[in-house]
C-alpha cells in the first residue's frame, strides 16, 4: 500500500492528475459507442507516446480477421508490434516482441498465419475518423469507425434477388461506395421491366443513378473507374467528393493509380488530399500540433485556431 502511494505521489510531483491516472485503464480499447440492427459503432482512445511508423511512414494499419469479422488496427510501439481489436472490445491485444532484426514483413507474416491480413475500410464496408486527441491528459491517436458490413449485405440481397421489399423498412442510409460497383453489376445484368423496376426503387433509396438517368459526368467517372484493377475500382467521382483522407491517402499511394489516371484527374486529387489534411489538422489538430504548423505557414486561420484552443483551455481550468 505504500509502495502504491508513494508511485502515486510520484506521477502528481511530475505533474499527472489523478484523472490521468485512472484514464490509463480506459486507453488502449475498444468500446461500443453505439449499436443498432445493421450499423455498428466503435471508438478507440490509443496511446501515441513511443508510436514508430512502419510501413511507407504509417503509424497505424488496419487488419481484417474474414473469418472472426474482427477489425483491427496494428501499431509499433519501441520493442513491441501491438494488434487491438476494433470490433471484439473484449478481447485481449496481441503482442509480438520484437528485436534489431524484426520488420514489419515478419509481423505481417505472423498475423496471417492467425488469418488477419492488411486491409482498407472501402474494402469491408466501414468509415473511419482518426484524430490527434488527448484523453484525460493522455496524449492519444481517437479511432472512430462505423461498421455498415450488415446493412451493405442486405441491400447486397436485395438487389441480387431483385427484390426493393428487402429494404423499404430501412431507414440508415449507406455510403454509395460500398454497394455502387455491386449494384451496376446487377443492373447490367436484368433482363426483365420488373427487375429493373425493382432496381430503381432501390437506386432511389441509395440515391443511385440508374443507367437510363445517368450523366455523361458520371458516365466519365465509370469509364475511369473501370480502367483501373480490381482494388480501384471505385468510382472517380467518390475520390473527389466523397472519400475521406485516408481512403484518398491510400488510393493515390498505391503505384498502380497513377498509370491508370491521366495527369489531370490525379493532380486534382493530389489537391484534394493536401485540402483534407489541412482541413483535419484545423479541426482536430492538437494545440502542439497546430502550433508547430503555424511557425512554417504563418497561416492565419492556424492562428485563430490556436488562439480559440487557448481561450478554451483556459475556460476549463
Amino acid at each position: 500500500m505504500q509502495k502504491a502511494l508513494l508511485v502515486l505521489f510520484f506521477f502528481l510531483l511530475n505533474g499527472c492528475s489523478l484523472d490521468s491516472l485512472l484514464a490509463l485503464r480506459e486507453v488502449d480499447k475498444s468500446q461500443v459507442v453505439k449499436s443498432s440492427s445493421y450499423v455498428k459503432f466503435y471508438r478507440a482512445y490509443l496511446t501515441r507516446t513511443h508510436l514508430k511508423p512502419f510501413k511507407n511512414g504509417k503509424k497505424y494499419l488496419y487488419f481484417y480477421n474474414k473469418k472472426a469479422k474482427d477489425l483491427s488496427i496494428l501499431v509499433h510501439r519501441k520493442n513491441q508490434y501491438i494488434l487491438y481489436s476494433l470490433y471484439h472490445p473484449t478481447k485481449d491485444a496481441v503482442v509480438f516482441k520484437t528485436n534489431h532484426k524484426t520488420n514489419y514483413t515478419h509481423i505481417a507474416t505472423l498475423l496471417k498465419r492467425k488469418h488477419y491480413v492488411p486491409t482498407t475500410c472501402a474494402k469491408i464496408a466501414c468509415t473511419s475518423h482518426v484524430a490527434l486527441r488527448r484523453y484525460k491528459g493522455i496524449k492519444t491517436l481517437l479511432i472512430e469507425v462505423k461498421d455498415y458490413s450488415r446493412l451493405q449485405n442486405l441491400y447486397k440481397k436485395a438487389i441480387r434477388n431483385y427484390r426493393a421489399k428487402t429494404i423499404q423498412s430501412t431507414s440508415i442510409k449507406l455510403p454509395k461506395v460500398f454497394i455502387y460497383s455491386y449494384f451496376k453489376t446487377y443492373e447490367k445484368r436484368a433482363r426483365t421491366q420488373k427487375q429493373l423496376d425493382q432496381l430503381h426503387i432501390i437506386a432511389a433509396k441509395l440515391k443511385l443513378n440508374a443507367t437510363q438517368k445517368v450523366k455523361k459526368e458520371a458516365i466519365k467517372d465509370i469509364d475511369i473507374a473501370s480502367e483501373a484493377p480490381k482494388e480501384l475500382s471505385l468510382p472517380y467521382s467518390y475520390y473527389t467528393n466523397d472519400a475521406s483522407y485516408d481512403d484518398l491517402n491510400d488510393y493515390l499511394s498505391s503505384t498502380r493509380t497513377k498509370e491508370y489516371l491521366s495527369d489531370t484527374h490525379y493532380n486534382t486529387l493530389v489537391k484534394r488530399r493536401e485540402t483534407l489534411k489541412e482541413e483535419e489538422l484545423l479541426q482536430h489538430g492538437s494545440l502542439e500540433t497546430l502550433i508547430a504548423a503555424y511557425k512554417q505557414n504563418k497561416d492565419p486561420r492556424y492562428k485563430n485556431r490556436i488562439l480559440s484552443l487557448m481561450k478554451k483551455a483556459q475556460e476549463n481550468k
